[in-house]
């Protein structure tokens, strides 16, 4: 039964990701016209890399906090890793400009960094990688959890679109593989806890 929800989910993710990419334009053209200085102020600190890193920091501790969940720091750090790098690799092989970059919409030149001109191109998000991937080891460790970093999470996609930043089709496709990375990552943990054995290696050597 959970395996044909999440054929059935993976396959509307698909369908959603293929219509985004005939609709990209009009969308991030349309959610421009929703901007005005209430939201700018509240999306512009969501979509900030300091937010991501306040966030994590929190997570960690929360890990941490409790001896029998510890464990799963280091999964947590490897994905965040593994997900920058793929993340990283998609965008120079596909190199797909940024919607402002293609003079859709309009943006404020203090949000514009020179590193857009040279490498960090659209596809995907990059930012809704790192929040996504993270969702499985929450849903697992705190499910209460798992609703709130839901919705925190597609917050930061859309703020990545609210801005100018990313196509809904970047967002969509960073979500999935986040998501996907961080569910194999936990998978391959379950089956020969390569991770928890380093953990407590370190631990045992160094903290005990």
């Amino acid at each position: 039964m959970r395996n044909k929800k999440g054929v059935w989910i993976l396959s509307l993710i698909v369908v959603l990701f293929i219509l985004s990419l005939y609709f990209d334009n009009y969308i991030v053209q349309g959610v421009s016209y929703l901007k005005d200085s209430f939201l700018d102020e509240s999306l512009l600190w969501i979509t900030s890399k300091s937010f991501e890193i306040i966030i994590f920091s929190l997570l960690t501790i929360l890990l941490l906090w409790n001896k029998t969940k510890r464990k799963w720091v280091l999964p947590l750090w490897f994905t965040m890793f593994l997900s920058a790098v793929t993340s990283f690799l998609l965008k120079v092989v596909i190199q797909r400009p940024r919607p402002f970059q293609q003079g859709l919409i309009e943006i404020s030149s203090f949000l514009i960094k020179n590193s857009y001109y040279v490498w960090d191109f659209s596809f995907p998000s990059n930012h809704t990688m790192l929040a996504f991937c993270a969702l499985p080891i929450i849903s697992k460790e705190f499910p209460k959890l798992k609703y709130l970093w839901i919705a925190l999470a597609s917050l930061v996609g859309f703020s990545r679109l609210y801005f100018g930043f990313h196509f809904l089709s970047d967002i969509i496709a960073g979500a999935a593989i986040g998501y996907l990375i961080g569910a194999l990552i936990i998978n391959i943990e379950k089956g020969n806890h390569v991770w928890e054995n380093l953990y407590w290696r370190i631990y045992n050597r160094f903290v005990k």
